[in-house]
């Protein structure tokens, strides 16, 4: 009976892939057009897509590359930190790349009810009392559907793929009828922007890397995989597919509007340029097609969150409780401490000034560090020559490939500044916590090497000082 339900939960190709786009067509492709017309103009974009997109290909093909090279390494990003760098690395990463995607999630909630805030005041910019309890109700409603099983849910992420780029590709059909060249052109070095072209360029980097979260989806999913093959296929497939989507989202809005008029809209600004163009209509048909979008794309960030919580634990860098599974096979006490997470982190939305925009950066920000283990671990390997031994072609390559995404996702950290990094340390601090109890439970020692009790201590002062800075107003949230 339970190789009959092994095989049940195995995934397609074309659900793997379907995991890739949905996790990464979410929140961030409707609020592009507002976050790149409020940093830079079509010319300082299309630098900025050029390096995301080329940083972010070449993160793609160090997970194509580690999937194929490293097939016992499952749930992908954190199990390479832990293999190339140690426990405490290991579970700093799967901890980091956990709440970030709970934090995510929170943004998914948060622009929902932006969304429907255009159309009913009650909700505002998704963080009033009564935003915070319809987004309540809604993450255990999906909470409950999930503890009834992954593939029912995979399934359902599906269809729901199909249905949330319907309205994308529209968006991006009627923008390419209405282009105006004149337009395009004055907006196209920015206009009245200050600040040089790298300032501008810069300003942009965190949108970037938070549209781009996802692109592991098939990666973590890898023990769910048909062929481990797939994997690495499903991973390029919707990259490539979902970048062309991002980079036209982004552009085409410069050719029908002014940049300062774009830059001046409320999220989600791709419905609001589609109402500029097209009249009310083109506001509810985005609006719709969002709720749809980020609803998918919640669903799948859900399953990753709690199988990421799940896969550390049968690792044993998390505490034991959560490697447990229902009668579905689904890892519910992962899937429970995820949603009160996630509950507690939308309460805190009410004293946000502005919460999505928090929610995605911080959510990128939290991401970097475990993305950073990944391609670390994959020029590690390359540069020994580990697991090349009866495939050596494509080392060099490879290693190239690995470089190139260190310093991408390196400058991206440099990219976001101190705020987010301290922020991301008043949660790596006190999340110790989890890595000291599950070291308990094995009667191991806590911290095993030297660094580790470096990384620890920089770890626990970032968290003070942005504990300081909060408290203080220093860090404005």
């Amino acid at each position: 009976m339970a190789s009959t339900d092994q095989t049940d939960q195995k995934m397609s190709l074309m659900q793997l892939t379907a995991m890739v786009v949905g996790g990464m067509v979410g929140a961030g492709i409707f609020s592009l057009p507002r976050t790149f017309a409020g940093a830079t103009g079509p010319f300082g974009a299309v630098i900025a897509w050029l390096i995301a997109g080329t940083g972010m290909y070449m993160l793609a093909r160090v997970f194509q590359s580690l999937a194929e090279r490293k097939p016992e390494l499952d749930a992908g990003v954190f199990a390479y930190a832990k293999a190339g760098f140690g426990d405490y690395p290991g579970f700093l990463s799967a901890f980091g790349y956990w709440i970030g995607s709970c934090i995510g999630n929170v943004s998914y909630w948060v622009l929902i009810k932006a969304t429907l805030g255009a159309f009913f005041p009650i909700f505002g910019d998704g963080n009033t009392v009564v935003a915070i309890l319809v987004a309540s109700i809604g993450i255990w409603l999906f909470h409950f559907m999930i503890l009834k099983g992954v593939q029912q849910a995979a399934f359902i992420n599906s269809v729901v793929t199909v249905a949330k780029v319907i309205p994308i590709l529209v968006f991006v059909v009627i923008m390419i009828f209405a282009f105006k060249a004149d337009m395009f052109r004055g907006n196209f070095y920015g206009g009245d922007l200050t600040g040089n072209l790298f300032q501008q360029v810069k300003a942009t980097m965190l949108v970037t890397v938070f549209v781009f979260i996802g692109i592991e989806g098939a990666s973590v999913y890898s023990r769910y995989a048909k062929k481990r093959s797939d994997v690495g296929v499903a991973t390029i497939t919707g990259f490539i597919g979902v970048t062309c989507l991002m980079v036209l989202v982004t552009l085409t809005p410069y050719a029908v509007l002014h940049r300062a008029d774009i830059a001046g809209m409320r999220q989600p600004s791709m419905a609001a340029v589609l109402e500029a163009v097209v009249g009310h209509w083109g506001a509810v048909f985005v609006s719709l097609g969002l709720i749809v979008s980020v609803l998918g794309a919640y669903l799948a960030w859900s399953l990753i969150c709690a199988e990421v919580l799940f896969a550390a634990a049968k690792n044993k860098d998390m505490p034991k409780i959560f490697a447990t599974e229902n009668v579905n096979r689904v890892p519910a006490a992962a899937l429970w401490l995820t949603n009160i997470v996630v509950q507690l982190i939308v309460i805190s939305t009410y004293w946000s000034r502005d919460a999505f925009a928090l929610m995605l950066n911080l959510t990128s920000a939290m991401s970097l560090i475990p993305y950073l283990f990944v391609a670390a671990y994959g020029f590690k390997i390359s540069k020994r020559g580990e697991s090349y031994d009866t495939h050596p072609e494509g080392r060099q390559r490879d290693l190239i490939i690995a470089l190139v995404a260190v310093v991408y996702t390196a400058f991206m950290i440099f990219a976001g500044g101190t705020k987010f990094i301290l922020l991301s340390a008043v949660l790596y601090g006190p999340g110790t916590v989890l890595y000291i109890w599950a070291r308990r439970e094995q009667n191991a020692k806590v911290f095993a090497k030297t660094g580790d009790i470096v990384i620890f201590a920089v770890a626990i002062i970032g968290a003070l000082v942005g504990v300081y800075g909060l408290i203080s107003g220093l860090i404005q949230i």
